[in-house]
């Protein structure tokens, strides 16, 4: 993952030292919208001037320094609920994106943002919310390439050994699928890309725009939220096929919003946020076709 959840943050997206003083080069905070005068009012009110949001500038569907991700829209409907304007700090993830975001701060001055609105349930350098999304690795065909009629994991596995092995089988390395892979004897069939790119153009969905519609690859195994956002920008969309869970491979993960450890009353306003603006959010998720799974692996909506 190339963003942040689980295909790379960590991991998709690399995360080398920089100098502090190299920071001001690669990073900037864009200005999204100016409050009226008696919302920021409200807003200073509940302790803030502004939502800063950190993000990767080029990391859809999750955020870019247009603000066309729907980690973009949430912040917006963050930022009217909490009455204040919302700005950006953009800086790539694979550049110790935390340390350079998150707990960045020169002396005498303030933290340039104090907000990431997608971190996976768990991730320890951050302190994260009560989840507001849950998801699962996908696979992504073209149709009417032979495999239209595989419509699950187990439809998938079931072509037999002789089809399957004729299938170039596109995936991140160090990521759930190299394990899946692996227990299902198809290592051979894999096409490894590789989750630490610096390459300053790179994106995760590179690997469907370029290589699976370029007939390199005739499967990918991406993240549930990148595997429908990329699928879906083609016509016929390509087919999106759920991952699940099975003894020793994970595929599903959790989402909240990261924030600095020890500022519990910032937590507690996310989270009201998170419980009154659901019906919200799910619609954004909906509009992106973010795969959603609930416990027990049933997928909700792609």
């Amino acid at each position: 993952m190339t963003e942040l959840h689980p295909q790379s943050f960590p991991g998709a997206r690399c995360m080398h030292r920089l100098a502090a003083r190299s920071l001001a080069a690669c990073a900037g905070a864009v200005l999204l919208a100016a409050a009226p005068a008696a919302v920021a009012a409200e807003g200073k009110a509940n302790g803030r001037d502004a939502l800063r949001v950190c993000q990767d500038p080029n990391n859809l569907p999750f955020a870019n320094d247009r603000n066309e991700g729907f980690e973009n829209r949430i912040a917006e409907l963050l930022g009217k609920h909490l009455g204040v304007p919302v700005s950006y700090f953009n800086y790539p993830q694979r550049f110790a994106f935390i340390r350079n975001t998150l707990r960045y701060k020169l002396p005498g001055e303030d933290y340039p943002c104090d907000v990431i609105i997608g971190v996976p349930v768990g991730f320890d350098q951050v302190a994260v919310t009560k989840p507001y999304y849950h998801s699962t690795y996908a696979m992504v065909f073209p149709q009417g390439k032979g495999l239209d009629e595989v419509d699950s994991v187990d439809a998938f596995l079931a072509l037999g050994p002789e089809r399957l092995s004729k299938l170039r089988i596109g995936l991140y390395d160090k990521s759930p699928v190299s394990r899946w892979m692996d227990h299902h004897n198809l290592v051979d069939q894999g096409v490894p890309y590789q989750t630490i790119n610096v390459a300053m153009d790179h994106y995760v969905g590179d690997i469907i725009d370029k290589d699976l519609v370029g007939g390199k690859i005739d499967v990918a195994i991406v993240w549930g939220p990148v595997a429908g956002y990329y699928a879906n920008k083609f016509d016929p969309p390509l087919r999106v096929v759920p991952m699940k869970s099975e003894p020793g491979v994970q595929f599903d993960f959790a989402f909240g919003m990261g924030i600095r450890r020890g500022e519990p009353e910032w937590k507690a306003q996310l989270e009201g946020f998170l419980d009154t603006h659901q019906t919200e959010i799910a619609e954004i998720l909906k509009a992106y076709h973010v795969p959603l799974v609930e416990p027990g692996q049933q997928v909700v909506s792609n």
